[in-house]
């Protein structure tokens, strides 16, 4: 096993950038760059991505910003990117684009001002890209609610089958997936499949009559609306797939449709970008790796990272971020602590198991690991920490790099 180790010099997003240089030979010219973490809430996390992001943008050219938010919720984030709206703006708008709080620790919001800030004093502008189902699967409503003035334009007929999408989905609106889902489960099954179907005949329609669609409001408007519809169709899939592996009905690695629309819509920005754009894109680890997430034995889905690396080849890197020890945030279900679904517990990060990442990178301190030359040799770490746990993968196919925090600790102002 061979890695290629390098120190990096702190975690401040505004001290020089140096000691980042060799990460630009681990992501070589590749169009997307996914910078992963154990965990969500994780303030060292949130400050080295910032700081990986001013790298990738003052350096590396990058100029669009893509984040675990919903494609629908996340052009409100980017008009506030771009200098519209008052300042203040931003915890609302973080709230409403990004789901389940993970934007609420500050970290995270000194990291969108910069942008704000930097696009303010120079050009090219730094673009925001959402790109997960609506709410992460939490509530249709965000992707399904701005087509009723999209269709009262091209074709108010169709709005029969929106609106019917709309009264279902709204019985089982809530902010995250783990609020949906048992809603979802205690749904008629009768009024599920409606909701499928709804959806469908929805899709099929905006298909079979583009052309008049076109011809009404243009392509770019087409294209944003049969997208955004496109997104609720995958969070339904997603949610019956979550419903069905809870009352243990579901097809194994049934919780692919999100990640499977995430990758799309990556490729949908890429399309409709400059083809120079460079875009990076900030995920869980278990999101952004090129293997199955395979969790206590099993195959649980094919991740985002997968599609992506079948699409785009060398044009995708990832990058995961981890940590020897501290502390983490473990998130558990729980409909009766705060506002989406889950309690989140400061838990404490035991030794790294042997044949971890973490145990191979001990010792090591602030370091970025390059781990192309472990792979494929069958003798590297076969798991990386997911929160408290051990996701089972080989991580140099997983990864191209691993950036490795010496202890981390939860965000002091999560507010949950």
């Amino acid at each position: 096993m061979t890695f290629r180790v390098h120190q990096l010099a702190g975690l401040d997003p505004d001290a020089p950038l140096d000691d980042l240089e060799p990460l630009r030979g681990v992501i070589g010219s590749a169009r997307v760059v996914a910078l992963g973490e154990n965990a969500h809430f994780i303030s060292e996390f949130a400050r080295l991505r910032h700081r990986i992001l001013r790298f990738l943008v003052e350096r590396c050219g990058f100029t669009v910003l893509s984040y675990e938010s919903g494609f629908s919720e996340g052009h409100a984030l980017d008009e506030w990117l771009q200098g519209d709206g008052p300042d203040d703006e931003l915890p609302r708008l973080a709230e409403d684009c990004i789901p389940a709080g993970l934007a609420r620790p500050a970290e995270v919001r000194d990291m969108f001002r910069w942008v704000r800030a930097r696009n303010a004093a120079s050009t090219p502008p730094v673009r925001f890209a959402g790109i997960d189902v609506p709410s992460a699967a939490g509530s249709l409503l965000p992707s399904l609610s701005p087509l009723a003035g999209y269709l009262a334009a091209v074709d108010p007929a169709a709005r029969q089958l929106l609106d019917a999408a709309v009264d279902i989905a709204t019985g089982i609106a809530g902010t995250t997936q783990a609020q949906a889902a048992p809603d979802y489960l205690a749904l008629d099954p009768a009024l599920a499949d409606a909701l499928t179907a709804a959806l469908s005949r929805l899709a099929d329609r905006f298909d079979a009559l583009a052309p008049t669609y076109l011809d009404a409001a243009g392509q770019a408007a087409f294209d944003v609306a049969r997208w955004r519809l496109e997104g609720a169709r995958a969070a339904d899939h997603q949610l019956r797939g979550i419903a069905g592996a809870t009352a243990g009905t579901a097809l194994p690695a049934a919780a692919t449709s999100r990640e499977r629309y995430m990758a799309a819509t990556v490729r949908w920005w890429l399309d409709r970008l400059d083809p120079d754009a460079r875009l990076v894109l900030m995920a869980h680890n278990a999101h952004v790796q090129r293997t199955p997430v395979v969790y206590e034995g099993e195959v649980q889905v094919l991740p985002m990272g997968l599609h992506l690396d079948r699409a785009l080849g060398a044009d995708y890197a990832a990058v995961a971020l981890t940590s020897g020890g501290g502390r983490t945030a473990a998130l558990y279900p729980d409909a009766d602590v705060g506002p989406y679904g889950f309690r989140v517990e400061d838990a404490v990060l035991e030794p790294p198991e042997p044949g971890s990442v973490e145990a191979a990178l001990a010792g090591v301190g602030l370091a970025l690991a390059d781990l192309r030359p472990a792979r494929g040799d069958g003798t590297g770490p076969d798991r990386i920490r997911l929160d408290t746990a051990y996701l089972s993968a080989p991580v140099a196919d997983a990864f191209d790099a691993v950036v490795h925090v010496p202890r981390s600790r939860i965000a002091v102002d999560l507010g949950l």
